[in-house]
């Protein structure tokens, strides 16, 4: 079942995804190289914690974190770890809140010291995908239109879509319906109305789309071994534009201090 949420909840949902939006920020002071992948699980906790509110990762379905920290050829779901950040590493940071009943979601991928052109260049085109993706998520339009800017973009620059994981609704639960895969095709699925909240999140791999899981359940990497980048927002359906209820502010201030 779809829940679309009142002006009341999506103003909760708006305050969740402020918390989560400063969380990401306190870890974004923290990445850099000889930085415990654990110690920006310890920070986010404790921030999310500090304004009342809860992680919701942690404990999710047995997950023992408040982050799903993804370095390198790991895709999503990755754990925090004594790794310490390697320069040209890329790290992706995917953290959700709960706050007075509802969740936010949101994710970015950083670079570590230099990377390669090659690399920095996947983190635009999957970043520049999220936002072709949340121009899509107004009235009238469909899922499809969403999936497919995503996918094309991405594409286009010779990534592979990563097929098997999808961004989804979000609200009381942390994931709801519907699912909002990453490649599709315009003008399919269901139809957009106000209210909808989504949380959109392209998963986008350097080499092929294919991934494996790891033997701890959890952990998704490129089969390839090759770099992935993961972006993500909550966003809510709007009439002639998307209100885009997380922000990457907060960790853009960081970087250009």
């Amino acid at each position: 079942m779809v829940f679309y949420k009142t002006e009341e909840e999506i103003e909760l949902i708006r305050q969740s995804a402020l918390i989560l939006s400063k969380a990401h920020g306190e870890i974004a002071l923290l990445i850099k190289e000889g930085t415990s992948t654990a110690a920006l699980d310890k920070r986010a906790e404790e921030f999310i914690r500090d304004n009342g509110a809860q992680p919701s990762f942690k404990n999710y379905n047995g997950f023992p974190y408040s982050l799903c920290i993804s370095v390198n050829s790991t895709v999503v779901h990755g754990m925090p770890s004594n790794y310490e950040l390697n320069d040209g590493d890329i790290i992706s940071v995917d953290c959700g809140v709960f706050y007075k009943g509802f969740h936010s979601d949101s994710a970015y991928t950083h670079p570590v010291g230099n990377v390669t052109e090659e690399v920095s260049n996947l983190l635009s085109v999957t970043k520049e995908s999220l936002y072709l993706g949340i121009e899509k998520a107004v009235v009238g339009q469909r899922l499809g239109d969403i999936s497919h800017s995503i996918q094309e973009h991405a594409e286009k620059q010779g990534y592979g879509v990563v097929r098997e994981l999808v961004g989804h609704g979000i609200g009381r639960s942390l994931h709801e319906s519907p699912e909002v895969p990453n490649y599709g095709k315009r003008g399919q699925g269901m139809k957009l109305q106000n209210g909808l909240v989504l949380a959109i999140e392209p998963m986008i791999n350097l080499g092929t789309r294919y991934i494996v899981q790891e033997d701890d359940g959890w952990t998704i990497r490129t089969r390839d071994k090759k770099p992935s980048a993961h972006f993500e927002h909550t966003v809510v359906v709007r009439k002639d534009k998307a209100e885009i209820l997380t922000t990457f502010d907060y960790i853009e201030q960081v970087k250009k201090q």
